[in-house]
């Protein structure tokens, strides 16, 4: 069996995502909502992201500690929080892909728990997986005729299902 067809657990594939380094989730979802607070006026501060976060002003001083160490943002206690170039592209990158799941999950008419079915799904989600989402997205917008008949079959099939 290739290395790439390997089975593994869902802990086995988080496992392997930190062994090459990857950013967790919980340091995705902060580095996006810095990213999200500093597109104003390129900075925060610990009380903002823990507000936007609803998390005590501790964790976020801890997380923010972690990606300044990994060179995602700079940070001094107490002063302001900024991102570096690679904190900047990473963070543009995690919004984008949230805000593409969120347009694709509206498109299909997943809306009662949109922003849960979208964090759930924007941390365990392939690259080329997601890249596939995209062009569909990228698909219907440009061609929302396509969009209207299928939200039009969700429609009929959702009508012939109750009976």
């Amino acid at each position: 069996m290739h290395k790439e067809e390997q089975f593994r657990t869902y802990r086995g594939y988080a496992l392997l995502e930190q062994e090459i380094g990857a950013l967790t989730p919980s340091m995705e979802d902060y580095l996006e909502m810095i990213y999200r607070l500093t597109e104003k006026n390129g900075y925060t501060r610990i009380q903002e992201l823990a507000a936007a976060l609803n998390v005590q002003p501790s964790s976020a001083t801890k997380m923010v500690q972690r990606l300044a160490e990994g060179n995602y943002l700079i940070y001094e206690k107490y002063g302001v929080i900024k991102l570096t170039p690679l904190g900047d592209q990473m963070g543009k990158r995690l919004l984008a892909r949230h805000n593409t799941l969120v347009e694709f999950l509206k498109m299909i008419g997943a809306t009662s728990h949109l922003l849960e079915d979208t964090e759930r799904i924007e941390h365990n989600v392939s690259q080329e997986t997601l890249t596939c989402i995209s062009r569909l997205v990228h698909f219907f917008r440009e061609h929302p005729t396509w969009l209207k008949a299928y939200q039009e079959y969700c429609t009929r099939f959702s009508q012939r299902s109750k009976l």
